[in-house]
């Protein structure tokens, strides 16, 4: 009989241990739960950042181009000459031939010179390949799941990044270096860096094995 009794004081008291741990298990999960409101919050935090900072960001930055070409306009003419000596036969030839070929500095840093030209051409396939997310524009074909240059653009503009970062650490581009101008390469990079992510999990996450 007393065997009975201790066997059934055990059993109640290890009811009771189950019952108050399941009991502080349940309130633990239900402190422990994402509120029902998070979600939509997050969901209106994603919004705001992707549509309507994406058209306050090309506002202000038509409006900072704007007003600085109104600047430069209005400002009083130089009272020293700007012109090249020799003139050039065609002048307007020779303006977008150095704008755009850059002949001195391939003169003086041939491999800079090759890096600007790879960045640029590729930062100008970069802007092309965003502008496929426009409705109705598809310069890809609409059920691929790649971007322009499947993945190499990225890689054009990030090497291209890499070494104009590096090229700062020795000579004399790291003597007239200041910490802005690593900053915004760094910015850049970062930036490059987690678009190629998005980008190559899509080209290449399927074909590429560690």
């Amino acid at each position: 009989m007393a065997a009975e009794t201790v066997a059934d004081a055990v059993a109640a008291a290890t009811e009771a241990a189950v019952a108050s741990t399941a009991d502080a298990v349940a309130s633990a999960s239900q402190a422990a739960a994402v509120p029902a409101e998070w979600p939509s919050v997050l969901n209106a935090v994603y919004w705001f950042i992707m549509v309507p900072m994406v058209y306050l960001a090309v506002v202000v930055l038509v409006l900072g181009l704007v007003g600085r070409l109104v600047a430069i306009l209005r400002a009083p003419p130089q009272p020293y000459s700007l012109r090249l000596y020799p003139a050039a036969k065609r002048p307007a030839m020779a303006a977008l031939r150095d704008t755009f070929t850059m002949p001195q500095v391939r003169k003086r840093a041939p491999a800079f010179w090759v890096f600007l030209m790879i960045y640029h051409a590729a930062f100008l396939l970069l802007i092309l390949g965003h502008l496929d997310i426009l409705p109705g524009l598809n310069i890809m074909p609409s059920d691929s799941k790649h971007m322009l240059g499947w993945g190499a653009v990225g890689v054009a503009v990030t090497l291209s990044t890499f070494y104009f970062m590096l090229r700062r650490f020795r000579g004399e581009n790291r003597r007239i270096s200041v910490p802005a101008d690593y900053l915004l390469l760094l910015l850049l990079l970062f930036t490059f860096l987690f678009g190629d992510f998005m980008s190559w999990s899509n080209s290449w996450a399927g074909t590429v094995s560690l």
